[in-house]
């Protein structure tokens, strides 16, 4: 009996659904909390891990771990462990330790039981049933009823042309969404994994997606996303040679234009938002900067997804009032939490990933390399104006992404 359920837990057909199930609830958290509260997101959250564990456990012969698993994610996750011992606020520390680490496990049982190609196809999968429903709401609420679902955040605008949020709570988040589907869609296109007709009907959602959305995240995520492809096109038809130069010229043009973005972010985001939610997230991030001064080197301390009645975040609030959940900034999110050290040691880890997975993207002839190096220029890119890499869906893209790269550019994987 033991054994059959083993082999059950361990087979193909089980791993693949779970894996669905898994990133199919990673990126719509919002809609199964708004759902099933705290509580009942916690419970699925363990159970999925709980599953993926024993998936893991029945299947030993085949998971390779050896020189794959990225050290800068242990330094990561070690100093979100380790910050603890100098929390302000140790409860909520604990618990966002155990959050943070559920979604990385998740992440890593995926990248361990799933070749890239069955990676997209699940993200492809979880996407359009998710895209789809948010669609179905969204024009159950604002053509059918006229009414708003305040239950599930959605405002019930798509016969005035938008702004909706589906399933995400947001818009921004929606957005983020639909971009990621472009990408996945895309590949999923270019490897011949889907129908036409179903990568029509596909990318036509995507679109329509970032359309009603009307984010100007949106739009500067998939300004970044396109750059980034277009020069893996070009390097992707060079001989080896050129190929080097050529990523000499793009590695610098890159760190000038990052650092030109980074001091210039404000005109930038107020560019691309159109000076509609610039106030909103320069207030927040004026009050965070107050707070980083406070503890500059180490940080508050974890908690990832913002615990509102805690203090400091208690006292952070926007321009309108508004108490936010997170810092509006990833990068700012985790200077807060984790001072200096934390921003220091994420740069080196999402540094490093996407030069593995760009150097995979480069020289692999299968274009479904590409997706881990555009998904980590995704989260780069939306980084600038939300959190999302520091917690849940996001988190967990970040740790499967970085683990593909590594499991096919990993220093340590050349020694015996």
């Amino acid at each position: 009996m033991m054994q059959s359920i083993r082999a059950f837990l361990a087979s193909p057909r089980f791993t693949q659904a779970l894996t669905e199930a898994i990133v199919g609830v990673a990126l719509a958290t919002f809609a199964v909390r708004a759902l099933l509260g705290w509580p009942g997101s916690i419970a699925v959250l363990s159970s999925l891990v709980l599953l993926a564990a024993l998936s893991l456990a029945g299947q030993p012969e085949r998971i390779e771990w050896r020189g794959v698993l990225p050290l800068s994610l242990i330094a990561l996750f070690s100093l979100i462990t380790v910050s603890i011992i100098w929390s302000q606020y140790t409860w909520a520390t604990v618990g966002g330790i155990a959050y943070a680490a559920a979604f990385a496990f998740l992440g890593v049982y995926i990248a361990l039981v799933r070749d890239l190609i069955q990676l997209v196809r699940a993200v492809g999968n979880a996407l359009r049933v998710i895209l789809t429903a948010s669609f179905a709401l969204e024009v159950l609420s604002g053509v059918l009823l006229d009414a708003p679902f305040t239950w599930i955040g959605i405002t019930g605008d798509l016969a005035a042309g938008g702004p909706v949020q589906g399933l995400a709570g947001t818009r921004n988040a929606f957005a983020f969404l639909g971009a990621l589907a472009v990408l996945s869609f895309w590949i999923e296109y270019r490897t011949r994994s889907v129908s036409r007709g179903l990568t029509a009907y596909s990318l036509a959602l995507a679109g329509a997606t970032i359309v009603f959305a009307r984010s100007p995240v949106a739009y500067l995520v998939l300004a970044a996303v396109l750059v980034v492809g277009l020069a893996l096109v070009i390097i992707r038809r060079q001989e080896a040679v050129a190929r080097r130069a050529t990523q000499s010229v793009l590695l610098i043009s890159a760190t000038v234009f990052g650092v030109l973005a980074w001091v210039f972010r404000g005109p930038l985001v107020g560019f691309v938002d159109a000076a509609a939610d610039v106030e909103e997230r320069t207030s927040v991030w004026s009050a965070v900067g107050d707070l980083v001064a406070q503890q500059p080197v180490l940080g508050w301390g974890w908690v990832g997804v913002w615990p509102v009645d805690v203090y400091p975040f208690s006292s952070v609030r926007s321009s309108s009032g508004v108490q936010p959940e997170s810092a509006l900034n990833a990068y700012a999110d985790i200077w807060l939490q984790l001072g200096l050290a934390g921003i220091i040691v994420l740069l080196i880890a999402l540094g490093l990933a996407f030069v593995r997975a760009w150097l995979v993207a480069a020289d692999r002839r299968s274009t479904v390399y590409v997706w881990p190096a555009l998904t980590l220029v995704l989260l780069a890119t939306v980084s600038m104006t939300e959190s999302y890499l520091l917690y849940e869906g996001g988190l967990l893209l970040f740790v499967t992404s970085a683990f593909a790269a590594a499991r096919n550019r990993s220093w340590r994987g050349r020694f015996d």
